[in-house]
């Protein structure tokens, strides 16, 4: 890919030969981050529609304490789950800017590189996710103290407040995601902790939030239209084999039928949510990197070092200090001084450079405003006069 800021058409063709030459990489990470999901959720999808009536009849003999304590279990059950799910999302995106960052370079990972050059930043993507657990929490908690207060206190016509105060959470909490979205790929390319990838994000996200926005938008569409297109199908294919093995609701041929659709089910959809879950990750991890050559000058450096040749077992972005901005000046806007100071020579007894610039107003060829006779200078007479001829008239 181009070593310059990308346009939208070249992030989505790079992201295609990123999962492209990095398939064992990028396709067996997504697949840990949704083989997990897809099959709990298949599973007790299948056993709830296949044994909904005895588990119905099971929980009308219960106890009330025994239902409260199953329903408790369902629930800590589902949440550590989705915990474990969620956590192992967090890990992958960062890990997974890896081979995108190669990919700048045309450089090849494999799945046990990948892991070796990302294996340190584990703990502080981990750290990062559960920070983001606790912010949740935190929001959740201020969201139903304030919708239990209105409604005490003002009864119906708290919902003339809470209606904007939800719509209003949920565009804040829009507005900070799509700010702090880069910190995995910082916290792993650039080996910052925590805080430094927040900061990062929200450093290299200003002044693009609108553009970032529809990149996502665009690609969350893209992905879910593509994988509708794809299960739909498997679900209209379903029902009609249904049709034809078991006509009667058969129970041999039925519940032969929902295992084989099952496990049908489980493999496309979670070789389908591997394909969206690699190309998201490296949509963000190349625009990761095109706000980096855009604000800091990165593929300068990345030139140099594709020119050099040398260090093609790292990644690249890794130790590079911003050094200039795409239009090749400082950050700041100024150029810096050098570290030795000002030339020797533009001081006495050598005195300004010959060729330094008049103030402005000031013709170059005409004396200084401050030029006149030195000191115990007379000037001689004027021309035609002579100190020994008065003029006419005089004496």
């Amino acid at each position: 890919m181009p070593l310059r800021p990308l346009m939208f058409g070249e992030i989505l063709d790079g992201s295609f030969q990123t999962i492209r030459r990095n398939a064992g990489a990028m396709l067996g990470a997504a697949l840990l981050a949704q083989t997990l999901a897809t099959v709990v959720s298949a599973v007790v999808t299948a056993e709830t529609q296949s044994r909904g009536q005895s588990i119905a009849m099971w929980v009308s003999g219960m106890a009330p304490p025994e239902m409260l304590g199953l329903g408790f279990g369902l629930l800590i059950g589902a949440a550590l789950l989705g915990l474990l799910s969620f956590f192992i999302s967090i890990v992958l995106q960062g890990v997974m800017a890896v081979p995108v960052a190669r990919s700048v370079l045309n450089w090849r990972t494999g799945f046990k590189e990948m892991w070796k050059l990302s294996r340190s930043r584990i703990g502080s993507l981990l750290a990062y996710g559960g920070l983001q657990i606790l912010a949740g929490i935190t929001l959740g908690v201020v969201l139903v103290g304030a919708v239990v207060l209105l409604i005490d206190g003002m009864r119906g016509a708290s919902a003339l407040i809470l209606v904007p105060l939800f719509l209003g959470s949920m565009l804040i909490v829009l507005w900070l995601s799509i700010r702090l979205l880069l910190a995995p790929a910082a916290i792993v390319v650039e080996e910052l902790d925590v805080l430094d990838g927040l900061r990062r994000s929200w450093q290299l996200t200003r002044h693009n939030w609108w553009r970032i926005f529809g990149i996502v938008l665009v690609i969350s569409l893209l992905i879910g239209i593509i994988s509708q297109i794809v299960l739909v199908p498997l679900g209209i294919a379903s029902g009609g084999l249904s049709s034809v093995i078991a006509p009667h609701g058969d129970d041999d041929g039925q519940r032969a039928l929902d295992a084989g659709l099952g496990i049908a089910a489980i493999i496309v959809t979670a070789v389908v949510g591997a394909v969206g879950y690699a190309f998201q990750t490296s949509v963000m991890g190349l625009l990761y990197f095109d706000l980096r050559m855009r604000k800091e000058g990165l593929d300068l450096a990345l030139q140099r070092q594709l020119e050099a040749g040398n260090d093609a077992d790292g990644v690249p972005g890794r130790g590079v200090a911003p050094e200039a901005n795409s239009a090749g000046r400082p950050p700041s806007g100024t150029w810096p001084q050098p570290p030795y100071g000002p030339s020797p020579y533009a001081q006495p007894p050598y005195g300004p450079s010959p060729y330094a610039q008049p103030p402005y107003g000031q013709s170059p060829y005409s004396p200084p405003q401050s030029y006149g006779p030195p000191p115990g200078y007379n000037p001689p007479p004027g021309y035609g006069q002579h100190p020994t001829n008065p003029p006419p008239g005089a004496g």
